[in-house]
Order: C-alpha cells, then sequence, then structure tokens
C-alpha cells in the first residue's frame, strides 16, 4: 500500500508539473520601454505600489530575483495594458521587448528609498474613496508574474483602489514548494510592516487585503501578529479577501480565533476541484485546505454563518483555468465582482442587499428587484454564501439552492468540520462542537 501510495503521488505531481509548465514566456519583463516605444494609442497605464522581501537582481531587466532579501524595499511600477484584449488574461509578449498594442508591458520603475517617498506615493494615488488594496501573491511566482497578474486584476475589476502589491520570495518552481513556504515565514514581519504603514496614514480611509493561494498563509499570520501585538487587528484594516487560499483548515482555525472579535471581515473564494491545492492537500498528510472546502456540508456551512465568513463557491465556473486555481482573476465575472461588489460594500443598490443576490445581477448585468437577483443567483454557476442573502430569503433561498444543485444555499452555526476538534470562539460566545466526519 505505500508503494502504490508514492506512486500515485509521484504521478499526480508529474500531472500537476506538466499542466504548471504551460508555454513558455521570455524572462524579464520588467525593463522599462522607452516613451516612444510606448506611444500607442488605446494603452491603459496602471501605477502600483511594490513591495517585496526578494534579493535584487543584477538584472534590471529581471528586478529581482526569488532569492530573501534583506528588509522591505518598495518601488513605483507603472504598467501599460493593451486595448482589445481578453479580460481575465495577462497578455504576455512572446519576445523581448513587448508590443504595447498587444501585450503587457513596463512602463516606468522607480524606487521608492524613504519612508517619505512611500507616504507620497499613496497620497498622490489615493482615489476619492481613499480605499487601500493590497494584494499578496501565491506560490510558484516571479516578481514580474505577480506585478503584471495585480495590474490585471486592477485593471478588470475597475477597483476604485490605490493598489499595492506585496510580492515575497518565491523560486517560482514547482519543485520549490518547501522553500516557498518557508519564504512566507520569513516574509512575516514585511508584511506586517507594510499593512501598519498603510493603516496609520492619515490620509487612508479603508485597506483590503486580498491573498491568493499560499499568500492566504502569509496574510493571515501577518494579520494575527498585528492582533497579537495590539490586541486587536488595525481597524483600517477592514476586509480580507482570501482567494483558493492553499492553507490548513486547522492551522486557519487558530488564526482565525487570534484575529479577536474586531476583526475583518472574510471572504473566502472556494472551488472543490482546485487540482493545485488538491496536490497541496495531498502533500499536507491529507489535510483539508480551506480554499477547497464544501461550504455546502452540513457543519461546515453551519459554522461560515456563525463566524460570518462569506464564501463565494467557483466549483462550476470554468474560466480557461486548467488547474481551476487562478478562477479569481481569470474570469471576468468574478474580477468585476470583487471590483464593483467586494469592493465597494457588498451591495447593488442603497437597499439591504445581500451579496448572493449581488452575484445574480453581475450574472445578469442588472438587478431591477431583489425577487428577480435571486432568481438569477440561483441559475448561476458562481455560488454565494453570506448572513444577508441567508437573512433576506432563508428557507426560500435554501429550498431554490437545493433544487439546482446547491447554487446558492445558507450557512449555519459553528465551524465544526472545517476548525478541528479543538474550541474556537463562535461570535460573541460559545464553543464549537467536535469536528464531524468528512463527507465522501
Amino acid at each position: 500500500m505505500a508503494g502504490m501510495r508514492k506512486r500515485t503521488i509521484g504521478c499526480l505531481t508529474i500531472a500537476l508539473i506538466l499542466a504548471l509548465a504551460g508555454c513558455g514566456r521570455p524572462i524579464g519583463v520588467m525593463e522599462p520601454l522607452s516613451p516612444t516605444a510606448l506611444a500607442t494609442p488605446g494603452t491603459t497605464k496602471v501605477d502600483l505600489l511594490v513591495a517585496t522581501t526578494r534579493r535584487p537582481d543584477t538584472n534590471a531587466a529581471i528586478l529581482f530575483s526569488g532569492e530573501r532579501g534583506t528588509g522591505l524595499k518598495t518601488d513605483a511600477v507603472t504598467v501599460s495594458i493593451p486595448p482589445n484584449r481578453e479580460i481575465g488574461q495577462v497578455q504576455w509578449p512572446s519576445r523581448i521587448p513587448g508590443d504595447p498594442s498587444r501585450n503587457f508591458v513596463t512602463a516606468a520603475v522607480t524606487p521608492l528609498l524613504s519612508l517619505a517617498e512611500n507616504r507620497n506615493w499613496l497620497n498622490d494615488n489615493l482615489p476619492k474613496s481613499k480605499h487601500v488594496l493590497v494584494f499578496v501573491h501565491g506560490f510558484n511566482n516571479r516578481y514580474e508574474e505577480a506585478v503584471y497578474r495585480f495590474a490585471q486584476i486592477v485593471h478588470d475589476s475597475h477597483a476604485d483602489v490605490a493598489p499595492i502589491v506585496f510580492t515575497w520570495p518565491s523560486r517560482a518552481s514547482v519543485f520549490s514548494y518547501v522553500y516557498d513556504r518557508e519564504s512566507t515565514n520569513f516574509s512575516r514581519d514585511a508584511l506586517e510592516e507594510l499593512l501598519r504603514r498603510v493603516a496609520t496614514n492619515p490620509s487612508v480611509g479603508e485597506v483590503t487585503v486580498m491573498a491568493h493561494s499560499m499568500g492566504a498563509w502569509l496574510a493571515m499570520e501577518s494579520l494575527r501578529q498585528m492582533a497579537i501585538r495590539d490586541g486587536r487587528v488595525m481597524p483600517k484594516i477592514d476586509n480580507v479577501i482570501l482567494a483558493s487560499p492553499d492553507l490548513d483548515v486547522d492551522v486557519f482555525a487558530s488564526q482565525f480565533a487570534a484575529l479577536g472579535k474586531d476583526r475583518p471581515h472574510l471572504t473566502v473564494f472556494v472551488s472543490q476541484n482546485d487540482r493545485a491545492l488538491g496536490m497541496s492537500r495531498r502533500l499536507a498528510g491529507s489535510v483539508d485546505r480551506l480554499g477547497q472546502i464544501d461550504p455546502f456540508s452540513e457543519a461546515n456551512s453551519a459554522a461560515l454563518e456563525n463566524l460570518g465568513i462569506t464564501v463565494i463557491d467557483l466549483t462550476r465556473l470554468r474560466a480557461g483555468d486548467r488547474l481551476n486555481h487562478g478562477k479569481f482573476a481569470a474570469s471576468p465575472e468574478v474580477v468585476q465582482l470583487i471590483g464593483t461588489r467586494l469592493l465597494a460594500g457588498q451591495t447593488i443598490t442603497d437597499n439591504d442587499i445581500g451579496l448572493g443576490e449581488a452575484i445574480g445581477a453581475v450574472a445578469m448585468g442588472a438587478a431591477e428587484t431583489v425577487g428577480s437577483a435571486a432568481s438569477v443567483a440561483v441559475s448561476t454557476p458562481i455560488a454565494v454564501f453570506d448572513r444577508r442573502t441567508r437573512d433576506s430569503y432563508g428557507d426560500q433561498v435554501q429550498r431554490l439552492g437545493q433544487s439546482v444543485g446547491n447554487t446558492v444555499g445558507s450557512v449555519g452555526d459553528s465551524f465544526e468540520a472545517t476548525l478541528g476538534d479543538r474550541p474556537v470562539p463562535v461570535g460573541s460566545g460559545g464553543v464549537q462542537s467536535p469536528r464531524a466526519q468528512p463527507k465522501n
């Protein structure tokens, strides 16, 4: 049996490597193009603040390597995005230099060498909403991949935010999973420092943290440290989005409890057919990953409601991602949701409309009434679980969700199956029950 298990894991690893390998792309896109080359009609510029714990590379076209550096370094980076492109995708150049009319290219890179320069960039780039979005990438990412992917998310979501990306040392190799995991531990203090800088800026109104895959562990650890150090997460950090989190559910339970009662609101994107998290689960001793849970299981659904965690289930969504691990960024509907719903208060109008109805409206492109939005929500492949949707529709939503294969469902009162068998604070009081048996 042991030999069979090793062969199975070996085959799964090979399959994952082949899936991740894909088509090669040129390395070294961070060298800014000349102003003449950038003079292409229809292009859009996205200005980012990029913070990193990576070691600087000797090649200016790479900028930062996958090795660990010293301290927190920041740069102002401008990415040029071509016109007439497919939403949800990064149009990489096939060779260097890229063509701005068809490819993402780097327009400018300016090192920010002091705290004053960092503050000035933030103050100059704050929108009227005074909202900052901090993105933390996942496993197997080069510096430029993190920068370009976040530029794509900001552009396609039309998010009214000042965008900041935190990129930690990843060797961008499927064989470096352990190195990457340890690099997130290495970067915890630096991310906490960055979040403090942003949240203590008097000009900033609110901060959202969005983390993908292995970056979810890093984000939760940094917020946990902050809560332990200060007694709570800084008040301006009021929203945390975990996309396909490669995060042990038992570890998440501990992190979540440490955030305290004044914690930010959490939204989690999950997909039960996420192949990358399936492989991670096997490497981690078959412990469930948060990004792959079934939110409709009896124990999980009960917990999500009581803890106030919103779950967006993308299992049935097809977004051109072979591993089903990057749907949050590759799906036009989801990036629109991030920009126009999650970062804008999760409402469509001034009425008390839940995120479930909002998703239905995104799918249809309009929401004339709450009733019509609900009917749309149960027919879209994006399933949503949040308290306001449940309160608005109650048993009706539950019946409708079950009738279409749980497209929209309710959530319950404890985190039994997901958070393990240790006592965990629930709401303002109470203790969870022992862990339930997982569903087959």
